[in-house]
């Protein structure tokens, strides 16, 4: 049989192949036959000829082993080694890999939905929204991506680490290892412990690390926590986390002055301000001498009548009676001594000079705490304060009207006593003016300073203009008709709460000249209440054109209500650190001692619970006082004074009592007059 060489079958194939090529259309015809055939079947010229086992199909098992000259020595293939254990790569795969994101999210899937959560997260609320964010993304991690920290945590990371920036504690907001969590358990673990950490870090910067109920029962707010899904939501979708994390702070002004202030001071920066109102010197001035004193003979007696305005001969050089009141007066109003002598301390503030034992306005603790603190309270209030709104400072004893962002008007107050009569902290909406109101005393003034005065004296209440009536349940009404001695003055702003406060006019205008005003139940008086209630009209009904003149037109024996149509935000505060019009610190007394409370909560053992409320006893100081039907008599306001009434009242009551000795000068304070005899404030 002929054989027919292999190179020479190939060739063959390839021209056959080459022809029906080049039949079909678009075959490059420029091509020689040679390139033709080249580009069918190249040939190789060491090709060795064709065996048997060229024909034979090799076992599935085997693979052509390349041979040893094929094969680097440096790569020679290592001793196999037996294959590892089935593991959960859940648990120790590695995170720095392409299944990382998977290993962690099931790890997560894994904590969340099982009590591995509780052991990182405290509150309740946050463990629902974290379920319900994770849940959602199919629990894929929110710090993590493929086993690698995100820019979005770092920047989160960063804001909490600055924590005390904002007036908040570091320490409260621990960041995770990640760079130590190599296993996705690990991982999954540092990734809810830096969610749980910005949750604690945006609850606390919008509503506070203090619960107001733990500073003061006075103390009452509607404070709203950041919902914790939609923070973890608006952390996912920002493009700064750690900006976005920030603005949970409160945006007012007032705060972020004092941040900035806070900062100053803690870089050494800034010195606070004191405050140091200028006044002119009285026109006229006494001169030094020896202490002025009852009876004495001076001609600088002369000089203290035209200074006092002493009426009668002002060119009496005699330190008679009317002297002496005229001093003790003004000594009452200068927090001195009312001892009616004219001594060096005297001497001095008469002649337009602070008292040397008076307090100066600076921080009653640390600057720095005091700061913190009054970056806290500001947490308490509403995000929108309001546009027109109101902010009453009580330690500043000023009442400052914004609109627009900007000081409207402003005017001085005298606000609550330190204790039981402080002004309370609150939010809430004046709702109308009254003209010619009628003074309705609260219970608890009935109750705890009423109803004692009326036992030392039971003409007290007749004398001062006061009304007493009782109803068919024994409700017991005392109240003051419209008028110019009213208690409220001629004009009362209303905003309805539960502590029963406003603001009013009053006919005690002295108080208005001291520097320290606190001598109020609650309510703040108001300095000029026509130029006020001309400014909250003018902006609540601008079409009706009221001016102070038109209000002072209304003055009668009837209540007149002007309502607003549209409700203005007050906001009382309790400001002992702020930034004024000049951009200087400012410090006040800490008159009711609410910053030491709050100074000590942060510093104390509590403080990890702080903003947790706590019950408070409920407020009884608008339960109405009840005395035994018919123990009050009928018709003209008049009272029983017989020992049914007195007997209820204080036990035994009804033998007759000395008279009251009334002392001119001695008798002073809050509840008495000039005479001497109790009065209403």
């Amino acid at each position: 049989m002929k054989v027919v060489s292999f190179d020479r079958l190939l060739a063959t194939t390839a021209v056959g192949l080459v022809l029906v090529l080049t039949s079909q259309p678009g075959w490059a015809q420029a091509q020689s036959l040679e390139e033709q055939l080249k580009a069918a079947a190249p040939l190789s010229d060491t090709m060795a000829p064709p065996s048997a086992s060229d024909f034979t199909a090799p076992k599935a098992a085997e693979t052509p082993a390349a041979k040893p000259a094929d094969v680097p020595k440096a790569a020679a293939v290592p001793a196999a080694t037996p294959a590892p254990a089935a593991t959960d790569t859940a648990t120790t795969a590695p995170v720095e890999s392409p299944t990382a994101n998977k290993a962690v999210a099931d790890k997560l899937r894994e904590m969340v939905t099982g009590k591995a959560l509780d052991r990182v997260v405290s509150r309740k609320a946050e463990r629902a929204g974290i379920e319900a964010f994770y849940k959602a993304r199919d629990y894929a991690p929110l710090w993590l991506d493929n086993g690698k920290v995100t820019d979005r945590a770092k920047s989160a990371m960063t804001t909490l680490k600055d924590a005390d920036s904002a007036g908040l504690d570091a320490r409260d907001y621990p960041t995770p290892d990640f760079a130590a969590a190599t296993t996705a358990d690990a991982a999954a673990d540092a990734e809810l412990k830096l969610t749980n950490a910005v949750l604690t870090y945006a609850r606390q910067a919008q509503i506070g690390r203090v619960h107001f109920s733990r500073v003061a029962a006075d103390i009452q707010f509607d404070l709203k926590a950041p919902e914790p899904e939609s923070v973890l939501q608006n952390l996912a979708k920002a493009d700064d986390a750690g900006k976005a994390l920030d603005g949970y702070n409160p945006p007012m002004p007032e705060f972020k002055a004092l941040r900035a202030k806070l900062a100053e001071l803690r870089a050494g920066k800034v010195q606070a301000e004191q405050k140091d109102e200028a006044k002119p010197a009285p026109a006229i001035q006494i001169a030094s001498g020896p202490i002025l004193r009852p009876g004495s003979k001076d001609p600088r007696v002369i000089q203290l009548r035209q200074r006092l305005d002493i009426a009668g001969d002002k060119n009496n050089p005699v330190y008679d009676d009317a002297v002496v009141e005229a001093v003790k007066t003004f000594q009452t109003q200068a927090d001195l001594d009312t001892d009616g002598n004219v001594g060096p301390q005297t001497l001095r503030v008469l002649n337009g000079a602070k008292p040397e034992t008076s307090k100066i306005d600076r921080a009653s603790n640390d600057p720095i705490d005091t700061i913190i603190v009054n970056m806290e309270r500001w947490r308490w209030f509403p995000r929108d304060l309001g546009n027109p709104h109101v902010i009453v400072n009580v330690p500043d004893y000023r009442l400052t009207l914004w609109n627009d962002g900007k000081v409207y008007w402003t005017t001085k107050i005298v606000a609550g006593k330190a204790g039981s009569h402080a002004t309370p902290m609150i939010s809430a909406e004046m709702k109308f003016i009254t003209v010619n109101p009628t003074w309705n005393v609260p219970p608890s003034i009935i109750q705890n300073e009423y109803l004692p005065a009326l036992q030392e004296d039971p003409g007290a209440l007749d004398r001062i203009g006061l009304k007493v009536e009782q109803a068919a349940d024994g409700t017991v009404r005392i109240y003051q008709p419209p008028g110019a001695g009213n208690a409220l003055g001629r004009i009362r702003f209303n905003f309805p709460n539960k502590f029963l406060v406003y603001q009013h006019d009053t006919p005690d205008k002295y108080l208005f000249k001291k520097e320290k005003r606190a001598f109020s139940h609650g309510c703040m008086r108001v300095e000029n209440p026509l130029v006020y209630g001309e400014k909250l009209l003018s902006l609540a009904m601008p079409d009706q054109h009221y001016t102070a003149a038109k209000l002072e037109s209304m003055f009668g024996g009837s209540e007149i209500n002007l309502n607003f149509p549209k409700n203005i935000w007050v906001h009382l505060t309790y400001q002992t650190a702020f930034v004024d019009a000049d951009g200087k610190l400012q410090f006040r007394e800490d008159v009711y001692g609410r910053d030491q409370r709050m100074i000590a909560i942060l510093k104390g053992s509590d403080r990890k619970v702080a903003d947790i409320a706590i019950e408070r006893p409920a407020n009884t100081s608008s339960k109405p006082v009840r005395l035994p039907p018919g123990a009050i008599a009928g018709g003209g306001g008049g009272y029983n004074s017989g020992p049914n009434f007195f007997e209820a009242l204080f036990g035994g009551f009804g033998r007759p009592q000395p008279e009251p000795v009334y002392r001119p000068g001695r008798n002073v304070g809050p509840r008495y007059g000039r005479d001497g005899r109790v009065v209403v404030r």
